[in-house]
């Protein structure tokens, strides 16, 4: 194994030590890296919870694919030009390097922000209410941001100030960066590792999302509760960080100004949203008619299987009962042959008693006509 990006890692407060490599393995000349790794997996994690909750908040999951069709390359592409335009001093006069994404810079809020942008755009051609695709998909953004986040330990970067606190973290790659670009702090002491800070907020604004997602009836609350949650805690953090952009030569850090935004935004809009009582609108039905079709496709499939498994026994069934009724045929054919010669015999005594009655009434009369003719 190659170590040759090796370091140690050190937090002497807590007496803890980490040999650490930006470097997870290597194919030939080409390197992966942790970041990647955590983006990979924590891009991965908030999909399968989003799929596997989408059926209680009847969210519609094919909308999920499409919702990270967009957002992925909006993230990227979002993250590195916000980190340029801050620091166009650098890629000004080599602007084949912004494309070197390899090489570090990458903002968080600029994905956020391009991010919505294309959600909007989306929602707006399709006819989707983009409120509810934001409140139900921004519940997984701080999970994903917490994971990643590690990715800055591993390449120890997006620490902090110096600090006296038992937690305070320190590499030979800490003490390079202070003594280059902050001469006015001491290079050897331990920093905040804000990066674990962060990592640890955004956990936290995740299980309160849930909360607030579930129990949420206004439209685009939860969103406007995660700008609330993350403005606060991103401001808080990025006035510690010793690598933040700024805004020209104004001193006025770039993500603090925008945590700000974000966070009256969020608290005016939660406030309004209730006055007003924006309440959530639906989906359209067009949305559901495909899951819908395809859960029909797959009973109709199980009925047929379940149809061919019992066409025999149904047959079998029919050819009982036919042979049932042809018995019942054939022994009420013998009842009413046995019934005739019965009629028959009864017949004929009744003919015989007719003949003797009308022999007697002719001897009667016969009788009769002599009497008279004798007197």
């Amino acid at each position: 194994m190659n170590l040759i990006n090796q370091e140690e890692v050190q937090f002497p407060g807590l007496g803890l030590t980490f040999d650490i490599d930006p470097v997870a393995f290597r194919i030939g000349n080409f390197e992966v890296y942790w970041y990647g790794i955590l983006i990979a997996a924590a891009l991965v994690l908030c999909i399968a919870l989003a799929l596997k909750q989408a059926k209680k908040y009847n969210f519609p999951d094919t909308l999920i694919y499409d919702t990270m069709l967009v957002t992925i390359p909006c993230a990227i592409i979002g993250a590195r030009a916000y980190y340029v335009i801050f620091n166009w001093s650098i890629y000004k006069d080599n602007l084949k390097s912004i494309f070197d994404t390899r090489a570090g810079g990458l903002a968080v809020y600029g994905g956020i922000v391009l991010s919505l942008v294309g959600l909007l755009l989306m929602c707006k051609i399709r006819k989707i209410p983009f409120t509810s695709l934001a409140d139900y998909c921004i519940v997984y953004l701080p999970l994903g941001q917490a994971i990643g986040r590690w990715g800055n330990f591993f390449n120890q970067e997006a620490f902090g100030t110096t600090t006296t606190a038992p937690w305070g973290m320190w590499s030979k790659s800490v003490q390079s960066y202070l003594s280059r670009f902050c001469p006015e702090l001491v290079a050897l002491s331990p920093v905040h590792p804000t990066f674990l800070y962060e990592s640890i907020a955004d956990l936290i604004i995740f299980v309160i999302l849930l909360q607030v997602r579930k129990k949420s009836t206004r439209s685009f609350e939860t969103t406007s509760a995660y700008f609330v949650l993350y403005g606060a805690v991103r401001f808080f953090i990025e006035g510690l960080r010793t690598d933040s952009l700024y805004i020209a030569d104004t001193g006025i850090r770039a993500s603090q100004a925008l945590s700000l935004l974000l966070l009256l935004f969020g608290l005016f809009y939660i406030a309004y949203a209730h006055i007003k009582n924006f309440e959530k609108k639906p989906f359209p039905a067009k949305l559901y008619v495909v899951e819908e079709s395809k859960s029909g496709k797959s009973d109709d499939d199980e009925d047929d299987d379940d149809g061919e498994e019992t066409d025999g026994e149904a047959d079998s069934e029919d050819e009982e009962e036919s042979e049932e009724e042809s018995e019942e045929e054939t022994a009420e054919g013998k009842e009413s042959e046995d019934k005739k010669p019965e009629d028959g015999e009864e017949a004929e005594d009744e003919e015989k008693s007719e003949d003797e009655d009308a022999s007697e009434d002719g001897s009667d009369e016969k009788e009769s006509k002599d009497k008279k003719a004798k007197d």
